[in-house]
């Protein structure tokens, strides 16, 4: 069989509708029985060999963090901080589904929990209010996207593994992206409150206003007093769990809604860049912090709710390494029969310059989102592209960040956006008229795309700053 039967193959496959995983592997195996070299065996030896990875561990605690905070009630406690914040300015609910998903995207890590959790809460809420079905899908869509962009993410676990990049790194990259998308869709509620004349959802009780401010505070003081006292000299071994002991007495003593499950990207990235733990280690200790939350603090986690999580875990984590694991036989296929040398001469014939590169590749990745779950498009993508990211001396980790959000924009589109029928059920609409809600923001996402994609800057800065 010739390396582009091969590839005929994979696409045949995958146009009669044959899961990604399945397709990956088994025109890998088809190819490997007819070529007669290498042994079959070796399909098995390498889809193994491709999750018997480190980093890998970190997938299944990260999502087992994220189910943890979605069965534990959090995203209630994460709602009502979000309206206290913002919810009196007018188009008050939409900026309180932004704001909300920001916090739970340092928890969840992925886009569907976001959508399935917290936009539950958050539509309810705006079709009481008045809102318009419409509305209150679109801003839930383009706000979900932020769940993978603000640290933890898993497609950023899987990119850093095939890429061979500093989890850590891509954590730290997604920050301020993820800022510069939550002001456009900021901004982008304020521009429909303005043009439909809405009010405020909620009065402007300064008393709350303070109270949700002063929760910010805590967030940003507790890293930076454990970095004076480190500065000063002293043992992080005595300054940390003294820190822990004041955070966890104020927010008894406050009534804080939302301060400590705030914490969990700061805990997080706080502990990669000292190098207390790695990314996989930070993943356990994201889901020790959920499980202090759920069952010790709040007490709002049941024996039956574990249960659950951990048998959601245990059925998305199977999903995302069988991806996986086809994609690594897959993957040395394209390799050996110089399938991705020829794709990357063929794209380096029309693009020479990184800028034109960028162009090609952001029309390729938002097109194959469209038709791809994230974590196989990742798979599939990197070792063709990445190549070039190289020849071109584009930085990779900028190039992840690209990567992962032409993904997640390509969720929100039929025919394979999750998250387009995840919302589709939840608001019960129509998948056509929930289609049609989404395409005001993707005015927004497109526009924080093209800022990140040509201003590396936004996404390099503070890995750099931070060594």
């Amino acid at each position: 069989m010739s390396p582009g039967a091969f590839k005929l193959l994979f696409l045949a496959m995958m146009g009669a509708g044959i899961p990604v995983a399945i397709a990956m592997a088994g025109a890998s195996l088809v190819y490997v029985l007819i070529a007669g070299n290498p042994p079959p065996f070796v399909v098995i030896h390498r889809m193994v060999g491709g999750i018997d990875s480190f980093p890998l561990l970190a997938v299944p605690f990260f999502i087992l963090a994220g189910n943890l905070m979605n069965v534990g009630g959090i995203t209630t406690r994460i709602y009502n901080f979000a309206l206290s914040l913002v919810g009196w300015l007018k188009g008050g609910l939409g900026h309180v589904n932004i704001v909300g998903s920001v916090v739970f995207a340092g928890m969840s890590g992925t886009a569907i929990a976001d959508a399935a959790g917290l936009g539950t809460i958050e539509i309810k809420a705006m079709r009481e209010q008045g809102y318009a079905p419409e509305f209150a899908v679109g801003v839930t869509a383009a706000s979900a996207t932020l769940g993978p962009i603000i640290p933890p993410s898993l497609p950023f676990v899987i990119y850093g593994m095939f890429a061979n990049v500093s989890v850590g790194a891509l954590f730290l990259a997604g920050l301020m992206p993820g800022a510069v998308m939550t002001l456009l869709m900021m901004l982008t509620v304020a521009w429909f409150a303005h043009r439909n004349g809405w009010g405020r959802d909620t009065k402007l009780e300064w008393h709350r206003v303070r109270k949700a401010f002063a929760e910010l505070a805590v967030v940003v003081v507790f890293p930076l007093g454990l970095w004076l006292a480190a500065q000063a000299g002293a043992s992080m071994t005595v300054a940390f769990p003294l820190a822990m002991a004041l955070l966890l007495g104020a927010d008894r003593y406050f009534g804080f809604s939302a301060v400590l499950p705030i914490m969990t990207p700061v805990l997080l990235i706080g502990g990669m860049t000292t190098g207390v733990f790695t990314a996989t280690e930070g993943a356990i200790a994201a889901s020790v912090w959920a499980l202090f939350l759920g069952v010790v603090w709040y007490r709002t986690l049941s024996w039956r709710m574990f249960v659950k999580a951990s048998m959601d875990t245990v059925e998305t984590t199977a999903t995302v390494l069988l991806i996986v694991a086809a994609a690594s036989i897959f993957g040395w296929m394209l390799t050996a029969t110089r399938t991705t040398e020829m794709i990357a001469q063929w794209i380096l014939t029309f693009a020479n310059e990184p800028w034109e590169f960028l162009l090609l590749a952001n029309a390729l990745m938002l097109f194959v989102g469209c038709f791809l779950e994230p974590t196989a498009a990742i798979t599939i993508l990197v070792p063709i592209l990445l190549p070039i990211v190289h020849q071109l001396g584009i930085d990779p980790i900028h190039f992840g960040l690209v990567m992962v959000l032409n993904l997640m924009i390509g969720l929100l589109h039929p025919p394979m956006g999750l998250v387009l029928f995840v919302l589709a059920r939840v608001a019960r609409l129509s998948v056509e008229r929930t289609t049609m809600a989404i395409l005001p923001w993707l005015v927004p996402l497109l526009a924080s795309l093209a800022l990140v994609t040509f201003i590396p800057s936004i996404s390099l800065w503070l890995p750099k700053a931070l060594g």
